[in-house]
């Protein structure tokens, strides 16, 4: 027996929640939202802190990249959502938009009416700040937004380290300046994580004509001549049809959407063949212009243990738990990664090109250098924000279960190999400032000698990663590789649309997740209007 829905929604991460609540929000309609993880039930996902703990693990798809011959040929991690919100279930709630140039440039690059002026109301209509309002910030969104509480002294001495490098201090970097160094704002409500599936999906649960189907891998969709007309999904080891009345919305991430698209017989028709896969339509471009943000982390253990690795240990760990549980306040309501910067890595650059991430601990994440067990560290992240390196997608099987082959293809151009080394350098330069330099007992890696950029060049290609920003792998825009059209429909079929991650034209200069939201939010007026 087959269901019924006006829209089906493929993918219930930082976009999809967002589709199905608002798309609901008509009872007329009835919406189908089909998620391949599970419901965000575990405590960790929504305590700030429970990001250290979702780098990996059954929230994620465990996926890694194929060797990048670029950084000595090693098989990096690549850490994909799979659970109720996606990327904003498991990513480490900073709140960036990413610099108004960026949108300018979508336009130029094809996407026609996604100028900064034309996507700014919908970054408002979806932003619910607790502090900051007026032009820049919206204060009723579905996505919470606040500052951060009590920031660990390592912070604060981070933030002074930037200024007496002459970095300025910034208040607000999605403000009229991104320029400078502060503690980012948190994707935070009352202490809890807000990701869209807490701050658009939970409220409208209770709607009847909504349905929500998690633990649900969907195989492909399906194709009534060259309209999209359902999807096929296995449930529990059961094949299950949906059928959509008007559309069907793909909001799978910028890995996952490129894979369905391939799974369903839209791509390059010469892959699609050999994977044995008819071809609905030929898009050369789908699964290419994989774009991410290659971050390379380096640590110093610090002197004495006032970072939050010292809540590694038993005791003052259910000292944190409890005082969370009972005030919403201390270490467990830290997101780890407290405050960072936008900077410049030449004076003759006429805007932020690199952006920096503090971490008041050290080894946080999965897969990141450390300090010695039982020792406190402090770790800074650095990351070119518009690389020029060109991933792809591919797929590895036709079988929906097997991973597909992601091959981001870090520092295949020079030039993102010579800023990331600037970005290693600028960050030892940070760590060696008065502020900071007091309470570090020695730089890792480097110890007390300030490394060249050869070593710095050395440094990225062997400790680089991907800083969770996969993008542009069914490109919005005109002519050749573009996949969808301003309006985020797939060229050459009805009835499908691509609104998530993956649709953005080139790479933000800023973290993702508001951006995506955004999409969505656009994308729901699309929809309404019959665009």
């Amino acid at each position: 027996m087959t269901a019924h829905f006006d829209y089906i929604v493929v993918g219930g991460g930082s976009a999809g929640c967002v589709l199905a609540s608002r798309l609901s929000e008509d009872p007329t309609v009835k919406v189908c939202l089909i998620e391949a993880g599970k419901r965000d039930v575990h405590p960790f996902i929504h305590i700030p802190a429970g990001f250290a703990k979702m780098t990996g693990g059954p929230w994620t798809w465990g996926l890694q990249t194929v060797p990048q011959k670029h950084a000595n040929n090693r098989k990096i991690p690549y850490v994909q959502g799979r659970v109720l919100g996606g990327g904003s279930s498991i990513n480490a709630e900073v709140f960036t938009r990413g610099h108004p140039s960026d949108f300018d440039r979508w336009e130029q690059e094809g996407a026609a009416g996604w100028a900064f002026k034309d996507v700014q109301k919908y970054f408002l209509q979806s932003e619910g700040n607790t502090i900051l309002s007026g032009a820049w910030h919206g204060t009723s969104g579905p996505l919470g937004v606040s500052d951060m509480t009590a920031p660990n002294v390592t912070t604060q001495a981070f933030v002074q380290s930037c200024q007496e490098m002459g970095l300025p201090y910034n208040r607000d970097f999605n403000g009229a300046t991104q320029e400078g160094t502060g503690l980012y704002q948190l994707t935070v409500r009352n202490q809890r994580r807000c990701s869209t599936a807490v701050g658009y999906l939970r409220p409208a649960l209770d709607r009847k004509n909504l349905t929500v189907v998690t633990n649900a891998l969907v195989l492909r969709i399906l194709f009534e001549g060259r309209c999209a007309a359902g999807v096929q999904y296995v449930v529990g080891g059961k094949v299950i049809t949906a059928a959509a009345e008007r559309e069907i919305l793909v909001t799978s991430g910028a890995i996952g959407t490129p894979k369905l698209m391939l799974l369903s017989g839209i791509g390059p028709a010469d892959h699609l063949q050999q994977h044995g896969i008819p071809v609905v339509q030929h898009l050369p471009g789908v699964g290419e212009n994989l774009q991410d943000h290659y971050g390379v982390d380096i640590v110093a253990e610090i002197k004495k243990n006032i970072s939050l690795d010292k809540y590694n240990k038993l005791h003052n760990m259910a000292w944190s738990g409890l005082q969370y549980a009972v005030f919403g306040t201390g270490a467990a309501a830290s997101n780890i990664v407290e405050a960072g910067a936008f900077w410049r890595t030449s004076p003759s650059v006429d805007m932020p090109d690199i952006q920096f991430h503090f971490l008041a601990g050290a080894g946080a994440e999965a897969g990141v250098m450390t300090v010695p067990k039982g020792r406190s560290g402090i770790t800074l992240n650095s990351y070119l924000l518009r690389p020029k390196s060109r991933g792809t997608v591919r797929l590895h099987s036709a079988d929906a279960r097997v991973s597909p082959l992601v091959d981001p293809n870090f520092l295949s151009h020079p030039d993102d190999l010579r800023l990331a080394a600037k970005g290693v350098k600028l960050s030892y330069e940070m760590f060696s400032q008065s502020s900071l330099q007091k309470h570090i007992r020695e730089i890792c890696f480097f110890k007390d000698k300030a490394p060249s950029l050869q070593e710095c060049e050395a440094y990225a290609r062997q400790y680089g990663r991907t800083s969770y920003h996969p993008t542009c792998t069914c490109r919005m825009g005109s002519g050749q590789g573009a996949v969808v059209d301003p309006f985020l429909k797939v060229y050459g079929v009805d009835g499908l649309r691509i609104c998530d991650s993956s649709a953005m034209p080139s790479l933000l200069g800023s973290n993702t997740n508001a951006a995506t939201v955004m999409i969505a939010e656009r994308a729901v007026d699309f929809i309404r209007a019959g665009d």
